[in-house]
């Protein structure tokens, strides 16, 4: 691992071109100077300006690789077309050219760079075939190494986008059962909670020991309401706002009659449901919207306003539906009490796309207004 990471330093390095151009040009002066056959003075020159044009342009490979990778393949065919021999100190710079070409430019033009060597093997040109074999393996090389990166990318973003999917749903996901946890459980526990405080006083003859275990009832389903609340909080730890839109539970405006009977017989006081405009079948998801409000509404009511005239309005209009819930208790909320009822029904109105305000009413009592626009089952 570690000789892995000193070769992968050293391959990466700045100065890693400069130093092999001087290398290769050395070996390539060397290999036309060097004692052998004698090289006629007029080529000479020639011969030595192909070989730097050859073996000089690796020092740029990283800063203008197209102009370095023209210029070497241009002097490297020209040197056996025009000398009738083959300037082999220049093919490792030739091989690491076309590679890096391959690994790092379109494919277009790793393919116009295998042109030249094609046409010269055709031509009959000296060395032709190899020169086409080698430069042919360099580019299909370099080019396969750019598509693995491509797919290992995408691969990667790939990835990265399912765990983010992932981590959203399961962030949705908590905050639904948190929502549902408390418009269920919630509404139950606390209807237990008041008909044991009511039972104390209401059941005729009621000895001392069942009185003590009426307060008992009482004492355990407000401690499980605030295990209950603490548990929520933990599941709503770090939900966003874009928080995913809930499956669609069961209940509806249909059975909106049901709740606020049982809410009249739980809480002992007048409960009127009033409905205005012509009643329309709505999209399920709105409809459990209001019913949530509705229920939850009466919860804080039966709560807070015990015993007291509960109005229960549903205006439906042709673009929306009008949910009003007043009580005509003292106007407020003890402190802490608008807790997860009152956040829990602003985020389904706000998931709904709608309006919502609770508070004090103008005349007295505490007052739940919501505006829901309307959209057809089949939107």
């Amino acid at each position: 691992m570690k000789g892995t990471a000193t070769a992968r330093r050293t391959l990466t390095h700045p100065d890693l071109p400069l130093t092999a151009a001087a290398t290769v040009t050395a070996l390539a002066l060397t290999e036309i100077l060097a004692p052998g056959p004698t090289v006629p003075s007029d080529s000479l020159l020639g011969l030595l300006a192909l070989a730097l044009g050859a073996t000089v342009p690796l020092a740029f490979l990283h800063t203008q690789l197209l102009l370095t990778a023209v210029t070497v393949t241009a002097a490297t065919l020209l040197t056996p077309l025009t000398y009738d021999r083959l300037l082999v100190s220049g093919l490792p710079v030739l091989a690491t050219v076309l590679y890096t070409v391959g690994r790092r430019l379109p494919g277009r033009t790793t393919t116009a760079f295998a042109v030249p060597f094609a046409g010269y093997a055709l031509a009959g040109g000296a060395y032709g075939t190899a020169l086409l074999v080698g430069a042919g393996t360099a580019l299909t090389a370099g080019h396969a190494h750019r598509t693995r990166a491509a797919k290992a990318r995408r691969a990667a973003a790939d990835w990265a986008y399912a765990d983010t999917a992932l981590a959203h749903a399961a962030l949705g996901e908590r905050a639904r059962i948190a929502r549902e946890l408390h418009d269920i459980v919630a509404h139950h526990i606390s209807t237990i909670s008041v008909q044991a405080e009511t039972a104390r006083y209401t059941t005729p003859g009621l000895p001392s020991e069942g009185a003590e275990k009426f307060l008992a009832i009482g004492d355990t389903a407000r401690l499980a309401l605030t295990e209950m609340r603490r548990l929520l909080g933990v599941l709503r730890e770090d939900v966003p706002e874009e928080a995913v839109r809930a499956r669609t539970p069961q209940p509806g405006l249909d059975q909106l009659l049901t709740l606020v009977d049982e809410a009249r017989e739980t809480s002992g006081g007048a409960i009127r449901l009033i409905v205005r405009g012509p009643v329309t079948p709505l999209d399920p998801g709105l409809e459990l919207t209001a019913y949530r409000i509705v229920q939850e509404a009466l919860t804080n009511a039966r709560r807070h306003a015990h015993g007291v005239a509960v109005d229960v309005e549903l205006h439906y209009k042709e673009d929306e539906l009008r949910l009003r819930i007043r009580d005509c208790g003292p106007g407020g909320t003890p402190e802490g009490a608008a807790g997860h009822g009152l956040l829990g029904m602003r985020e389904r109105t706000a998931m709904a796309g709608g309006t919502l305000h609770a508070g004090p009413a103008p005349a007295g009592g505490f007052l739940v207004t919501a505006t829901l626009p309307v959209r057809s089952p089949g939107a």
